[in-house]
């Protein structure tokens, strides 16, 4: 009998998971519930310009459950952005097409559904929430810092961290996601952005509700990396830990390390990309179920394939 995964998240780290998941298709039933704070890039635009609900990591999530090549429609879809256009510059083909739709039709979940057909995805991707709302973070001096992109670019003190952080005006979760994680075996809480992809998408009313009723086991999939220059919070493996469990319901069952080494050449690409490595602290979970292993890419990220397979040993 086939195990119902939910992958919670947002952006890339969301997408990573997914297309490690589908690797084993004849064993696993995949849905996604996705974050939608984001405010930032042709997503924030058309939020703004349209009042619509953030497109872009909905779409990512969509186009990594397709049967068809993931990094090639990414290209089409997400990467390829307009240029000379007027005011379609800067968005992408999936980016519009989910926002424009979803006026169209007269719901932006209708939208998801029609992508989901088009690029014959295996399974279903769920909104955490139908509402519009805000990503807020309070900082350990007090200081309110508004929207999902001012936390994932701060301009302030990066020595200030984030103490909390919560959504403006609170929403009430999409209540088809809430169905699916009730009824999940097991919830991956995909890499990424602590706050702004994981947590973010915990947030919304009825989301810890869900979870503890569920008898879903959970798995962090903690990767290695973080922005240097993102949001300022924890860097240490432990850390992380203490802050995301803060927004959940019960600890998590399994964490899944990165513990890949650098050599030279990977070295002077996180310091391209401004990417860090999350301190391997560990000997401070030894009562945890952390399990290290390396699943890096020969040229820098996360590897689907060695994530895939270590997935596969994990959910029976």
């Amino acid at each position: 009998m086939k195990k119902n995964i939910v992958v919670f998240g947002g952006g890339n780290g969301s997408a990573i998971a997914l297309v490690s998941l589908k690797q084993n298709l004849g064993l696993f039933n995949i849905n996604a519930v996705i974050s939608m704070s984001d405010s930032g890039g042709s997503s924030g635009r058309l939020r703004r310009e349209l009042g619509v609900l953030p497109p872009g990591d909905i779409m990512r999530a969509v186009l990594a459950l397709s049967i068809y090549d993931y990094p090639l429609l990414k290209k089409i879809f997400y990467r390829n952005r307009f240029s000379q256009t007027g005011k379609l510059h800067g968005h992408n083909l999936g980016n519009l097409f989910l926002a424009l739709s979803g006026q169209y039709s007269g719901g932006f979940l209708k939208a998801v559904r029609a992508l989901e057909e088009s690029v014959e995805a295996i399974g279903r991707v769920f909104p955490v929430t139908l509402k519009t709302t805000d990503l807020v973070a309070k900082l350990i001096n007090g200081k309110i810092i508004k929207t999902e992109a001012k936390i994932d670019q701060p301009d302030y003190d990066r020595s200030l961290r984030i103490k909390n952080v919560y959504l403006e005006p609170k929403v009430k979760a999409n209540p088809e996601a809430i169905k699916t994680i009730i009824t999940a075996d097991y919830i991956i809480l995909s890499s990424g952005s602590l706050y702004t992809s994981v947590i973010a998408t915990l947030l919304p009313l009825g989301i810890k509700e869900a979870i503890n009723k569920s008898k879903a086991k959970i798995i962090f999939v903690a990767g290695n990396a973080y922005h240097i220059y993102g949001e300022t919070g924890p860097i240490n493996l432990s850390e992380i830990m203490i802050e995301l469990e803060w927004y959940l319901p019960r600890q998590v069952d399994f964490i899944l390390y990165n513990n890949h080494k650098l050599n030279k050449i990977e070295q002077a690409h996180y310091k391209k990309k401004t990417w860090g490595v999350i301190k391997d602290d560990s000997e401070k979970l030894s009562e945890r179920n952390v399990i290290s292993f390396d699943f890096s890419r020969t040229d820098g990220g996360l590897c689907s394939v060695k994530l895939g397979k270590k997935l596969k040993e994990l959910l029976k």
